[in-house]
């Protein structure tokens, strides 16, 4: 009689243990979500057109922070203690979900855009590119590092960052974030969130629309107002952001003919 397979035990790789954390923390944030379809047909043809192209994520991070220059409750969160308060950040730090490969592992880390809304879409993308293409050890060095702590000192590690100042919180974690899989054609539908505010966005189809959503913390913000937050959203995409992205062609176009 054949022997029958049986099963091992594996330990947990680092490449899960923020994921894992950040999950932890999500669970005391009572959050919710809604989606708007946004129109987006112009702008994907001049970011087509473009000599210099410009990912999608710069894009609308850079679009997301000068919305949220107006709405400081984007730069505020909720703080346990020493008793229950809000801080407010005088910076926006956008954070950016990025997936890459490291040691045949898979691994998720977080590049973070410090007031992007004042930088040029190419100097973000520049960033960009160093977050990609530098080895993880370097690049997120202190995420790689954490990665590698024993549970109970990395939990340690998040809970005073994120419950004992507010400044700490937001300048390691971010005031808000962007985390997207369109390029692999999905949508995330409700995105986790541990800040005030994050968003995501899909693919977008043939006729240049795509859905954006927005998960916030109903604790400092309800639909109502996240709803007009949407629609200034798409409104910022399709003047300032497609504005800056037609001018960027421009230039180029006129330093080839030179």
């Amino acid at each position: 009689m054949a022997k029958s397979p049986t099963g091992r035990w594996l330990r947990i790789p680092a490449s899960r243990s923020l994921v894992r954390d950040l999950l932890h923390l999500e669970q005391a944030v009572p959050s919710f979500a809604h989606d708007r379809i946004f129109q987006l047909a112009e702008l994907a043809h001049c970011r087509d057109e473009s000599a210099h192209r410009i990912a999608w994520p710069i894009l609308f991070i850079k679009a997301y922070a000068q919305m949220a220059a107006d709405h400081p409750v984007l730069r505020q969160c909720y703080m346990r203690l020493p008793w229950p308060h809000l801080y407010e950040h005088p910076q926006q730090v956008a954070t950016l979900t990025i997936h890459r490969q490291h040691d045949d592992q898979d691994w998720l880390v977080w590049g973070r855009f410090i007031d992007p809304q004042l930088h040029s879409l190419r100097e973000l993308q520049a960033k960009l590119d160093q977050y990609q293409q530098q080895p993880v050890p370097k690049i997120f060095r202190r995420q790689y590092r954490l990665a590698h702590f024993p549970t109970p000192l990395r939990r340690m590690a998040w809970w005073l960052s994120y419950h004992l100042s507010g400044k700490k919180r937001c300048k390691r974690l971010g005031t808000h974030f962007l985390t997207t899989i369109s390029g692999a054609g999905a949508e995330i539908q409700e995105p986790p969130c541990i800040h005030t505010s994050g968003f995501t966005y899909g693919p977008l189809d043939e006729t240049g629309a795509c859905r954006v959503t927005i998960s916030y913390d109903h604790r400092l913000m309800d639909g109502h107002h996240v709803a007009k937050m949407l629609s200034e959203f798409e409104e910022r995409l399709q003047t300032e952001i497609l504005a800056e992205v037609r001018q960027l062609g421009h230039v180029l176009r006129l330093v080839k003919a030179a």
